[in-house]
């Protein structure tokens, strides 16, 4: 299974008008990070940051001037989304802004049953909150101090990691200190194979002593021929 943890910044809160200046985005297979980022500044084509926006993410019209515009990355950005499923902290805002500028371009909006939204994860997970992502680091112990103003592809190395914690804990993927051995596990070139079960080369050896066996061996014995515990002794 394929997965994409993104995020993005904009120009302002209406998708109608505003636009996307940066998106960034984690890819996972199978819940490993894989190492595979995309990362990009876009030039909001005339629009101005406004000022609340640019107080949370600090991105500057100046900075913008000389970035493609939309129409110029958008085959990037979904051929790197291709075949995945888009999972986003209030998926509902990101979508929104994704799908208006594929809107603008003539291309089909991204299907609701591909999009996973984490916070609607967290707010099933934890009914009492709080469930913004600084919360959410913050409750599973991930080291959000880097986070001193929004970044796209910041906020969705945290949510990369908080999305696991979500779903099962470390114990489900390797971490992101580990992203380059997993890449070279996996074959992101054809997952065709990626859900296959691991196997073991040789059995584990058996725990019990040899006279635990034996009283194991007694204990069945003394059930009789009908007993269930016979099949498999």
């Amino acid at each position: 299974m394929r997965e994409i943890i993104f995020d993005t910044e904009t120009t302002g809160l209406e998708s109608k008008n505003d636009r996307i200046i940066e998106i960034g985005g984690i890819e996972l297979i199978n819940h490993f990070p894989t190492g595979r980022t995309i990362h990009l500044y876009i030039n909001p084509q005339g629009r101005k940051v406004h000022p609340d926006a640019l107080a949370v993410h600090g991105i500057t019209d100046e900075s913008l001037i000389d970035k493609p515009k939309f129409p110029e990355v958008v085959d990037q950005i979904r051929e790197f989304f291709e075949g995945a499923k888009w999972v986003a902290h209030n998926a509902t805002f990101d979508m929104g802004f994704i799908n208006a500028e594929f809107a603008r371009l003539g291309i089909e909006p991204v299907a609701p049953d591909m999009v996973l939204d984490t916070l609607a994860m967290a707010r099933r997970k934890h009914p009492m909150g709080p469930n913004s992502l600084d919360a959410l680091c913050r409750r599973y112990g991930i080291d959000n101090s880097r986070r001193e103003k929004h970044g796209a592809l910041l906020d969705s190395e945290l949510l990369a990691e908080v999305y696991i914690e979500m779903i099962g804990g470390r114990q489900t993927a390797l971490g992101f200190g580990s992203a380059q051995k997993v890449a070279e596990q996996i074959d992101v070139g054809d997952d065709s194979d990626v859900d296959a079960p691991l196997s073991r080369p040789h059995a584990l050896p058996s725990r019990l002593s040899q006279l635990e066996a034996e009283s194991h061996a007694k204990l069945v014995a003394s059930m009789g021929e009908k007993a269930i515990w016979g099949r498999y002794n």
